[in-house]
This record gives structure tokens, sequence and C-alpha cells, in this order.
């Protein structure tokens, strides 16, 4: 199967691929010291284990377009989860297909005959990865939020949740993501697909540390699970669309650079206009708040000085020209502001305090990502690399992206 200049090997057993919302590797690297992580511990042993950088921002709607594409934002054009709309100037939730640029390995493969299936924690990223999808032939497609939904014109399977004989899971909570795993592994288990793309949430990793009870007993749950996935003949490949930072202070307070707010002090209001590409429908854990803003200039001649105020901002690692970070963040220029502004690895950026509403962190320190401390991420496979792969492995930077070429490609499965 072709798509976007690579060639895709048939799988010939079935392609298990996680994507651990939220997995940093630091959650691997406690597990593993722990001793809590077997299955993991053993597909790094005996197959492979690399940390890969994924795509930019480090947010949720990129880095699984990314890894579904095979390819970066400037190609597929999902550049966040939430953009301010060049035609309309209203800002717009960037999970519609009609704005995904590429087909997809999920797509192309159950065009071609293939059993693929697709199974999303948040039903919020379901459509742009079931974009193409052939679900005539036995694929699938479904989140597990509206488990209670499907139907088979629309998902190509109904009542999931009597098929995997639980309750529909809560929103908020790690068994969104464990119902992601238990659905995969009965499907495997009875239908016997060929692919399984199986992303998860973050809400853990947003609340708690790696190393922590809540962190630990998350991913002894998930342990078992990928274990079953081999088990039942699959090659697993686990990565992450994202890490996740501490930015809370000494105090235990966020560390927010309000950056709305001192432009707005700076320069007068309605100069410029900061929108927070982390925005999604799920603010609770991270209260819209991350390490990646574009800024939108009511002037365009404004952009030197606006980037050298935001670059004298203590917290600010750096300031990009929409050209600059389209070329050197492979991101599509058309859906640019006008400066990109990242955090360090301590700091979070928001727009106008007012905007935020930070109530559901009750408390606990702010976990959250988006900035390029948190674009590294886990890429293990269960079984090791052909020699041609190994090598170029050995030779250059992994992406996340890369991980269906490589599983497919790259492994002697």
């Amino acid at each position: 199967m072709e798509l976007n200049d690579i060639s895709y090997s048939w799988p010939k057993k079935p392609l298990a691929l996680v994507c651990i919302d939220g997995g940093d590797p630091e959650y691997i690297e406690a597990g593993l010291r722990d001793g809590i992580i077997p299955n993991i511990a053993r597909f790094m042993k005996e197959g492979f284990y690399k940390v890969a950088q994924g795509s930019m921002p480090s947010f949720t709607c990129p880095n699984n377009m990314s890894i579904v594409t095979g390819t970066e934002p400037k190609k597929h054009g999902i550049s966040g989860n939430f953009f301010l709309d060049p035609e309309s100037q209203e800002p717009v939730v960037m999970t519609g297909p009609e704005l995904l640029r590429s087909r997809s390995i999920l797509g192309e493969f159950s065009c071609e005959g293939a059993k693929v299936v697709s199974i999303t924690a948040k039903d919020k990223l379901r459509k742009q990865l079931q974009k193409g999808m052939d679900l005539s032939r036995g694929s699938v497609s479904f989140s597990s939020q509206h488990a209670d939904k499907c139907t088979m014109d629309e998902n190509g399977i109904e009542n999931v949740l009597e098929f995997v004989g639980q309750a529909l899971p809560d929103m908020y909570s790690a068994e969104l993501s464990l119902f992601v795993l238990d659905a995969g592994i009965k499907l495997l288990e009875e239908k016997k697909p060929d692919i399984l793309y199986l992303s998860l949430t973050d809400f853990i990793q947003h609340a708690h540390a790696p190393g922590t009870a809540e962190a630990n007993s998350f991913y002894i749950e998930m342990d078992q699970r990928f274990g079953r996935l081999q088990e039942l003949g699959a090659l697993v490949a686990l990565t992450a669309d994202h890490g996740m930072g501490d930015k809370s202070n000494e105090c235990g307070e966020p560390n927010v650079i309000w950056l709305q707010d001192l432009l707005d002090q700076e320069l007068g209001l309605g100069t410029c206009r900061v929108i927070c590409p982390i925005t999604d429908a799920f603010v609770g854990h991270h209260g819209a708040l991350g390490g990646f803003v574009r800024i939108y200039l009511e002037q365009k001649q404004d952009r030197k000085k606006v980037s050298e105020i935001v670059q004298s901002i203590a917290g600010i690692e750096k300031v990009w020209s929409a050209e600059n970070v389209a070329e050197e963040l492979e991101q599509p220029l058309d859906r640019e502001g006008d400066l990109a502004v990242v955090a360090d690895k301590s700091t979070v950026i928001g727009g106008s305090e007012k905007d935020h509403d930070l109530s559901a962190l009750k408390g606990k320190r702010l976990r959250t990502h988006g900035s390029l401390h948190e674009a590294n991420v886990p890429f293990i496979l269960s079984e090791p690399l052909n020699d041609i792969y190994l090598k170029r492995a050995g030779v250059r930077t992994i992406r996340s992206r890369e991980i269906f070429e490589y599983a497919l490609n790259g492994t002697e499965f």
C-alpha cells in the first residue's frame, strides 16, 4: 500500500498499534524501576525500544494524524486541537474530517480489503481517524466515549457495550482508556482484524506523576492488556501522541504566562489575539493551558515589535514568525498565526486569565503539554527490527509518525 511516498507491506499477522495519550517516557522508566510492567519490559528487551520525536505542537490531534498518515502537519494539515479560521476569523475545533488533507494508513488498508479496527477514547478523534475507511468489509471505527451509540452504518459495529461486556465508562477516568484496549482485545479474539489502532486518553497522566500509585496502577492495567494482545498473535507497537510535564511552582501553583493580558497592557486592546491550540471540549484537567500558542496581529507590521516583547518574557523559550515555524516545525503555513510561541520546560502560556477556568484542578499540580519538552515519546515494538531498519534507527532520529512503517516494513513477522 502506497501513501505519502511510503510503501507499506501487507501485515502478515495482526498489528496492534496503541497510542498512549500523554505517555511520557518517564512513565515507562518509572514502571521499569518498580518492576510493574513485565510485558513492556519484555518487548523492549526482545523487540525494539527508542525514544522518538513526535510532531509539534505536542498535542493530541496533530500527533494522532501524523501517526496514521505517516507524515507531518505540513502535509496532513492538522496543526492543533483548535485554530483560528482565516476566513471567518472564528476559533474552530480542529477535529472535522474535512480539515484533514491526507489520506490515512487506516483508510487505505481498509479500502484494499484489510480488516481495520480504529478505537479512540474520545470521540473528537474518531471522524478524522475514520476518514476514508471502508466499513463495508468488516472494518470498524468507534470511541469508548460513545460506545453506547454505535451503528453499523456509522461505525461498522453495534451493541458494543454488550459485545465488550462492560458498562459505558466515565469520561474522566482510567476506564475510558482501558475500555479501548478491552474492546480491541475482544475484536482480535473474535473478528481477527489485520490492523488495530487503539488511541487512549491522558486523564491519568494529567493528574498523576510517574511513579505515583495512581499512575502505576494504570500502567499495570495497560501492561496486562498489551501482553494479552501479544498472546492473541499480534505484533504490538506502542507510542504516544505527546509527553507530559509538571508546570507548577514550589507552592503548587501553576506557572502561567497570561500572554493576552500582558500584550493588551503593553500594546492596547485589539492589537493582537492569542489562540491556545490545546483547547478542546475536555479542558477540565488542563484548563486550556499548554506550552504552545499562536498570536494573530491586527497590524502585520507589528510582528517584529511583538516578537521582541514576547521573547523578553521570563518563561518563554522561543518565538517564530509564521514562515519560520512552518519550516522548522513542519507546519501548514496557511493555518499559522503571525507568530508562534513555545514556553520553557516548567511554564505554560494562556490567553487572558479570565478566560481560563482552573477550578477543576482542585488544588492539584498542573501537568500538561504542548512545548518542545513534551515532544519526546516512547517507540516500542514487541518484535525485533530487521537489519535495514535497525541500521536506520541507529543513525537518525526516529519520528513517532514512522511507527506504522517500522512495524510493517521493519520487522520479520
